[in-house]
Order: structure tokens, then sequence, then C-alpha cells
């Protein structure tokens, strides 16, 4: 992290030359061309065009994918932990709350119980 976190700064160093007297110092990680704060409707904009690109007709929130993303994680096998790692959260107990037991997870428990009783 430290490594891109320099190469940012870096390429954020030659922005700030780029701009010159336009720059304005934020003291910003991720800003605007001139230094500036990125404006949170920019993000909104850029998510809403990405759902409709994907042509997802649900009024879905950039939060609603992390969700997605946790429970997605979990039927594909990966353990909590590692979701809880990969989401940032610090707490396990977060992680759960960020997914769902859906059919595909119940479907496959069921299964699982079954061959350990029935073919052990």
């Amino acid at each position: 992290m430290i490594a891109l976190l320099k190469l940012r700064r870096e390429a954020q160093k030659a922005g700030r030359e780029a701009a010159g007297e336009k720059w304005q110092d934020w003291d910003l990680v991720w800003c605007m061309p001139d230094g500036s704060p990125i404006d949170a409707k920019d993000d909104w904009d850029e998510w809403k065009g990405l759902l409709k690109l994907a042509e997802i007709d649900k009024d879905a929130r950039v939060h609603d994918a992390r969700h997605m993303a946790a429970t997605l994680l979990l039927e594909q096998g990966v353990d909590i932990r590692v979701v809880q790692v990969i989401l940032g959260h610090s707490q396990l107990t977060t992680a759960k709350r960020y997914t769902q037991v859906t059919e595909i997870l119940a479907s496959e428990a069921a299964a699982r119980m079954g061959r350990a009783l029935w073919d052990g």
C-alpha cells in the first residue's frame, strides 16, 4: 500500500505542477486536477452510469454493491473472515451484517449436512 501511495503522491505532484497557480492545496490524497475536493455528486453520477450500462433497473446505492459483494463471496465458498478483510471491517460482526443467507447458501448447507449424515 505504501508503494502505491508514493506513486499517487508523485502523480499528484505532477498534477500540482501542471495546475500552476490554479492549484488549491487542501492536502488531499484524492482530488480534482486543481487540488480541490472531489464532488460527491461526481461519484454518484458515475455509479448511476455504471448501473445503466449494466442494464440494472434497480435504484441501487453504492453501499448496496458492498452487501452484494459480501454475499457473492460467501456463495463462492469464501470464508467470512476473508470477506471481513476484503471489505475492510475490523469486526467480524460487521462483515456478518453485510451478508445475506441466500437460497444458494441454504441449499449448499443442507446438501453438506446430507452428505455428512448419509454418505459417511
